[in-house]
């Protein structure tokens, strides 16, 4: 069996992520009787948006799940370093989180020589399995899921601006560019600049489908055999919070829009993403949909299924969501550093009591 491990975009949110990914490698390691597993043992394919891309990529070149987490305790609050008020504005936006602290992480993590001297390539050997990152190209105003895979048809060597050219770091940076948070990340390719953002703003923040469909679909190359006997798809999200309207109609104004519609179009075209693995896959877990359809674990639907397929996340309703707001108001927001210890207790709660080693194996 083929195995892929996705995951989901939601800025600091990625420690609850990261608290499932532990627990996993808990459960692998006893499985196995290896003490020194890392989940680049167990899954060949590892695919990821924004933050989802920094721990996909980290696990991919092999990271125990200790060694990431720490990352993100120790370096969050120096990944959302404001930007000063003096900064002169720079050609294409002025953004609220300066990205060079976030940049030299990544150019020194994901580099041959460990301290960004000799940054590695998006074919480096260091990756150990096939990695799929999501970016949008601002540029061509396309979404782009980029992958390590060598047979792809834009790794093709002889092409002026072949992906694996780019700087692994710079792929990592570019899906973690948030509009407004961080400025774009400039890619030459071919010689021609063109600019990057977070793969969030693609329909790809939960990148599990796409993750599937470039395993079976001939154009991408990979060829994976599709059916749920051949193919586990595990998928982690960073929770997810209701954007239920709080203000009365009557009351309504730009304000209530510019700040509801964005959370609510990136957190409704990842549930349609979830809800599309479940139709297409063959679903062992995940939690309520909706009151109507449910979770569809074990839904007999007609067609022929191309995966088996796994979906953990928490949500949190209209009132749970104001009982968290009442605690602390950022608590929903991707720069909400000063939440990282409630996030790593509701992970751990969540992982304990959902995640199975017979969902993984």
């Amino acid at each position: 069996m083929k195995r892929i491990l996705s995951l989901d975009g939601g800025g600091i949110r990625g420690v609850f992520s990261l608290e499932l990914l532990l627990r996993m490698q808990e459960l692998l390691r006893k499985e196995y009787g290896k003490a020194d597993l890392v989940l680049a043992d167990h899954f060949d394919f590892f695919a990821g948006t924004s933050t989802g891309a920094i721990i996909a990529t980290c696990l991919c070149w092999g990271m125990p799940v200790e060694e990431i987490l720490n990352l993100y305790v120790e370096y969050g609050q120096t990944m959302f370093r404001p930007v000063p008020w003096y900064r002169p504005i720079k050609k294409y936006f002025v953004a609220k989180f300066q990205a060079e602290p976030l940049s030299e992480l990544l150019r020194k993590t994901f580099s041959e020589d460990g301290n960004g001297q000799t940054p590695s390539m998006f074919d480096t050997a260091r990756l150990k399995k096939l990695l799929l990152v999501v970016v949008r190209n601002h540029t061509t105003g396309s979404q782009w899921p980029l992958t390590n895979n060598l047979n792809a048809r834009y790794n093709d060597r002889s092409l002026p601006d072949c992906n694996l050219d780019i700087p692994l770091w710079k792929v990592v940076r570019a899906s973690t560019a948030a509009p407004v948070y961080f400025d774009p990340e400039v890619i030459e390719l071919g010689g021609k600049p063109s600019v990057f953002v977070d793969g969030a703003v693609t329909p790809y923040n939960n990148p599990a489908l796409i993750a599937a469909l470039t395993a079976v679909l001939p154009c991408y190359r990979v060829d994976w055999t599709p059916g749920p006997e051949n193919i586990r798809l595990v998928s982690v999200g960073t929770m997810r919070f209701s954007t239920a309207l709080t203000a009365k109609t009557g009351k309504l104004w730009l304000g209530n829009n510019v700040s509801l519609i964005p959370s609510a179009l990136i957190q409704g075209i990842a549930w349609q993403q979830d809800y599309m693995c479940r139709c297409l896959g063959e679903c062992i877990f995940g939690d309520k949909l909706d009151s109507e359809v449910g979770d569809l674990v074990g839904a007999q639907l007609p067609g022929p299924r191309w995966f088996s397929y796994v979906r953990y996340n928490k949500t949190y309703d209209a009132a749970a969501l104001a009982k968290l707001v009442a605690i602390d108001a950022t608590l929903s927001k991707l720069d909400a550093v000063q939440a990282i210890p409630f996030l790593r207790e509701s992970g751990k709660a969540y992982a304990d009591q959902n995640v199975k080693v017979a969902h993984l194996i």
